[in-house]
This record gives C-alpha cells, sequence and structure tokens, in this order.
C-alpha cells in the first residue's frame, strides 16, 4: 500500500450543485474539477500523489486524533484535529447562493478551540488534468493563479502568503479561539472577501437544513436516509437538473487494475431511480427538474437514432474516451480515463429505466403531454422492432455483444410501462401490437433464460452464469417476490454472489466474462437490491439484519463508493449515486413492511 495515498473511504466532499471536492481526513483537497463537474480538474492528488496537486490546510504537527463530521442537516464539512498543543477545527463548504457575488468558490476556515497550534497551507493546483503549466502571482489579499490554458483561479486569505515553486504557502500559530479564512474562486475579478465568511456561513447552513426540511421520510434509519439525500442533492446540476453518477473518474474497481471508469456524466439507466427516490422523499423540484432533462433527451432523438446511453450534463453526447498516460493513477491503477467509451454502446435496458420514469413521473408528478407521448410512441415501437438483439448490458461489458437478462426484462418493463399509461389515461397507442411483444418477452424470458440444472435465471441466454441484476426482477413486478422460480433464484444468488450480507454482481471465476482483466469487489448497490428483495419475500428479520450490518459498511461520514473490496475498503467512484439510490429505496420499502407487520422502531 503507497502510503502517498489515503483510503478512499477518508474523504468528504463539499459542494455547490455544480461541482464538489473530496477533502481527506488530514485536511487536504485531494480532488476537485472547476468549476463544473466534468471540467478538468484542478486538484487530483487522489489520482496522482506528486503530479495532481492538492489545497491542504491543517495544523504542522502530527496529531493524535482526527475526526470528520458533517454539521447536522447539512453538506458543510467540520474536520477537528486533537493534539498535546491543543484542538484545532477546519470548516468547509462551498455557497450555494451567490452572497460573495461569486458561482464558484471553496471556503476553509481553520480555528483554534484550545491551545497553540502552529499550522500551514499549501493551495498547489495543477490545471486541465495537470496538463498545463501555470503562473503564481501574489496580489492584495491573496494570490492568483494563472493557468496556460487561460483559466485562472484566485485564493483570498487571512494571513501573509508567499510562493514556493508553482504553489503559494502560509506559515503561522493561532492560539485559542482564533481562526483563518481562504477563499478559493474562480477567475479574477471581484473576489471575495474572507471578511464575509460568517455570512457565508449562516447562509450555506441554512440552506442546506430548509432543503432537507422539505423531506418526507422519517422512518427508521432517519439519519442516514436523510444524508444519502444530501449526498444526492450534491450530485445535481443547478444548472441543468441532470445528476452525475459519481463525481469522479477513474478510481479503480480494483487496486492495480484497469477497472477505471469516468462516472461524470448522466446515464439514462439511472432515470427511474432517481425519479424513485426524488419522489418518495419529496423533493418535486428535483424530480421535475430531472424529468425536464429527460425529456429534452426525447426530442433531441431523430427518427433514425437512439437515445445514447449517457449524456454530459448539458445533454452533450461527446464523451470521447482517452487515457491521461501522465497520471499514475490511485495506488497505481491505470489507465487514467477521463470520458467514457461505452457512451457508444447498445445498451437496451435503458428504455425500460426511461419509460419506467416516465409512468412514476406521469402518476406522482404531472401527466404526460402530448408531443411527449408521440415521442414515445416512436421509442416503443422501436423496442418492440428490437428487443431480440444481444447487447453490451447493465454491466457494460467490453467482450461482446450478447442477449443479456436484465436487457430483455428492461424492455418488457418499457413496453409494459406503455401499455398501462394507455390503459390509465386513455392514451392513443399500437395496444394490442405492444401487447402481444410484451408477452412474448414473458415468455421468453421465463424459456430460454431459466436453467433448470441450476434453479436459476442465469445473466444471459443458454448460460449458467448467476447475475444479481436480475434481483431487480420482483422490484419491477416482473415476478411475484415469492414465486417459485423467484425463490430458487435468490437461494443460488445466496449461494454464489452473496457473501455476508454484501453482493457480488457476478463471479469471473464461475465464469462471467466482460473483456476485462482483473477482478472487482461486491457492488453496494446489488447489496440494498437484495435486502430489498428479502423484504419483498417476507423475511423482515433477516432484511432488517442485513440491512443494518451494509449501514456498518458506510465511511465514517455515511457516504459509500461504488464497491467495496475485501477488507470492507471503498473501491470504484465516489460517492456514487447508485448506491445511495439503492439505500434509499431498501430503507423506505422495508421500514414500511416492518411498520405494517407491527415491528417495534
Amino acid at each position: 500500500m503507497d502510503t502517498r495515498y489515503k483510503p478512499i473511504a477518508d474523504y468528504g466532499v463539499v459542494g455547490d450543485l455544480n461541482t464538489v471536492a473530496l477533502i481527506g481526513m488530514d485536511g487536504s483537497v485531494d480532488f476537485m474539477c472547476f468549476p463544473d463537474f466534468d471540467s478538468p480538474t484542478i486538484f487530483a492528488a487522489l489520482l496522482d500523489a506528486d503530479r495532481g496537486g492538492a489545497f491542504k490546510v491543517a495544523p504542522a504537527k502530527e496529531v493524535e486524533v482526527i475526526k470528520q463530521l458533517y454539521l447536522p442537516d447539512t453538506n458543510v464539512l467540520m474536520t477537528r484535529f486533537l493534539s498535546r498543543d491543543g484542538v484545532a477545527e477546519l470548516t468547509d463548504f462551498m455557497p450555494v447562493r451567490e452572497a460573495s457575488g461569486r458561482r464558484h468558490t471553496l471556503v476553509r476556515q481553520l480555528r483554534v478551540v484550545r491551545g497553540e497550534i502552529p499550522c500551514r497551507l499549501r493551495c498547489e493546483p495543477r490545471f486541465d488534468y495537470a496538463r498545463v503549466e501555470h503562473d503564481v502571482r501574489l496580489v492584495e489579499g491573496g494570490a492568483r493563479f494563472i493557468a496556460s490554458d487561460g483559466q485562472v483561479l484566485e485564493l483570498s486569505a487571512s494571513v501573509p502568503l508567499t510562493i514556493e515553486g508553482g504553489a503559494v504557502v502560509a506559515d503561522f500559530v493561532l492560539s485559542g479561539d482564533e481562526e483563518v479564512v481562504f477563499m478559493l474562486s474562480e477567475g479574477a475579478d471581484a473576489s471575495p472577501d474572507c471578511d464575509d465568511f460568517e455570512q457565508m456561513f449562516t447562509e450555506t447552513v441554512g440552506f442546506w437544513r430548509r432543503w432537507i426540511a422539505q423531506c418526507d421520510y422519517q422512518g427508521r434509519w432517519r439519519e442516514l436516509v436523510h444524508r444519502s439525500a444530501l449526498v444526492l442533492k450534491l450530485l445535481i446540476s443547478r444548472a441543468h437538473g441532470s445528476m452525475v453518477a459519481a463525481p469522479t473518474f477513474s478510481l479503480p474497481e480494483e487496486i492495480g487494475g484497469v477497472r477505471n471508469w469516468d462516472y461524470r456524466y448522466t446515464w439514462i439507466r439511472d432515470s427511474s431511480f432517481v425519479l424513485y427516490a426524488l419522489i418518495r422523499l419529496g423533493f418535486t423540484e428535483e424530480a421535475t427538474a430531472f424529468f425536464a432533462w429527460l425529456e429534452e433527451r426525447c426530442f433531441e432523438v431523430s427518427e433514425a437514432d437512439n437515445l445514447q446511453v449517457m449524456y454530459r450534463l448539458d445533454g452533450g453526447t461527446e464523451l470521447t474516451e482517452v487515457e491521461l498516460e501522465h497520471l499514475e493513477g490511485y495506488q497505481g491503477s491505470r489507465p487514467v480515463r477521463i470520458g467514457n467509451g461505452a457512451a457508444d454502446q447498445l445498451q437496451l435496458d435503458i428504455y425500460g429505466e426511461l419509460m419506467d420514469a416516465v409512468y412514476l413521473y406521469d402518476k406522482h408528478g404531472e401527466p404526460l403531454h402530448h408531443g411527449l407521448w408521440r415521442r414515445l410512441v416512436r421509442v416503443v415501437d422501436w423496442v418492440c422492432d428490437n428487443w431480440r438483439q444481444p447487447d453490451e448490458g447493465i454491466w457494460e461489458v467490453r467482450g461482446g455483444r450478447r442477449e443479456f437478462l436484465y436487457s430483455r426484462l428492461m424492455c418488457w418493463v418499457a413496453i409494459d410501462r406503455a401499455t398501462r399509461l394507455i390503459i390509465k389515461r386513455s392514451l392513443p397507442g399500437p395496444f394490442e401490437r405492444w401487447r402481444q411483444e410484451r408477452d412474448a418477452i414473458y415468455h421468453d424470458i421465463h424459456t430460454h433464460f431459466w436453467n433448470e440444472e441450476l434453479g436459476s435465471f442465469v445473466q444471459y441466454k443458454g448460460s449458467d452464469v448467476l447475475d444479481a441484476s436480475c434481483l431487480v426482477m420482483p422490484l419491477v413486478k416482473f415476478i411475484s417476490p415469492t414465486d417459485r422460480r423467484w425463490l430458487s433464484t435468490l437461494r443460488a444468488i445466496e449461494r454464489e454472489l452473496v457473501w455476508g450480507e454484501l453482493v457480488f454482481r457476478y463471479r469471473l471465476e464461475s465464469g462471467a466474462e466482460d473483456g476485462l482483466s482483473g477482478g472487482e469487489g461486491t457492488f453496494s448497490m446489488c447489496t440494498f437490491w437484495y435486502i430489498e428483495c428479502l423484504a419483498r419475500t417476507g423475511d423482515l428479520t433477516q432484511a432488517r439484519l442485513h440491512f443494518e450490518k451494509a449501514l456498518g459498511y458506510s465511511n465514517h461520514l455515511g457516504l459509500y463508493a461504488e464497491e467495496l473490496g475485501p477488507c470492507g475498503e471503498h473501491l470504484g467512484n465516489f460517492p456514487q449515486a447508485f448506491t445511495h439510490l439503492a439505500l434509499i429505496s431498501a430503507a423506505f420499502d422495508l421500514d414500511r413492511r416492518l411498520s405494517s407487520a407491527g415491528h417495534p422502531s
């Protein structure tokens, strides 16, 4: 283990609904794209400890204890350093409102509560994924970083700064109740004033507390559900209404491995899960904005085209995959990739998630309008013509197309939700044709994806490989959670894919192929799907036990990456929206069933 790199779980995140910063327990900002989620990084020490760039504010001496927490009901992060010299507190946040006259600002305050503590600042950005040079100059009240590509950052500081190479540094001593403030912002005009800290802090805390107060969820595990909601809000673009799958790229699914992807985009696949969570929790404004973004994508599709698997936050379709060969990668995990080549794949399941999102929004949001329905009729007709095709599937395999169960299942969902809308809303459409195709998919799944020897549904047609994505089958109401075939499948998954309460998406050593070398950890999203499936079978005691044990795998702040390794270490991009969406769904369903069954809180 390279000690230059901290565990992925050792980070908290702050953001302003345009981007986020990952802040380690040592007070270092080790990852930040700026000014937007999909902008190039200005700090990327998480991906290259020497060349990536970082922004650290902390006591200069080693401390005995470090604790990190969010102020309750906010995304304001506090890191507390405890040593024999005294106690220091670092407060980090990004104002959501433009109180400072600056749209994008990272605010950092270091305060000594007790004692006298020598402290140090070092701010060393590396622009454009550490690919371009920059100049540094001291200005009144701080310093200015000017990149050769034209990007400018301004660091405001309440203590004198000095230049050290391409960085600025400050060494200072704070005594009880003294503080310093640093503000890193975009551009060089109208820099924020450090004296405005208290106003910016108060407004930011107020914003987050007003927002989470809208949450309808008051059940068991309320605090963790609220934290997941706050994480999801951080990942939603204020400008576009879309949500990034994660704010990072190339954090590995296996240390030293090649499964390193860029998740700073919006997947159509996430749509129904996002809307379900937002609507269930009472966040109608966010649900409406996200649905409007989906609607725009539907109207962009021409007669000859299909929906793309994923998009940029603004709806852009250019996601060319590039390897950053100059970066060594987290713990040496290479290649470091930006962009995502999977955007050009055929993944038929996205139409199921799209139509499920449409169905949910029509039911809980606003009724569909004529223009959108006409577009959706064309989409569903396309699914009817193409559901038999092999594709790359939910896991975006790079080893060739197959007829995957999950893709087939979600094509059934797409057509099923469309037929339900016709019945519910008396909308025009080729109902009989759709019904026949839906039923054909149902019979195809039961005939060609059921392995009698295993007693289970399998990953792709004719295979003997198990896949945790089939856990969605009862969740989308394709099969009863107490159907004999489903219960047999659940037992097979438990034997092959469940590890304690954690779940692998598939096992490469058992014959699964995805066209990539190396291995991976358990998928936390699949873990929460499994728990929800257990609850729906009626095994509430076991479901609750697994759920509460799975909650223990979050980091110290209640955040989850995409995967968990053999020692419970977080792997993959962080924090992962899909994991938190699945957690919310499992918590909501399990809490409701426990209450209905009379279980104590």
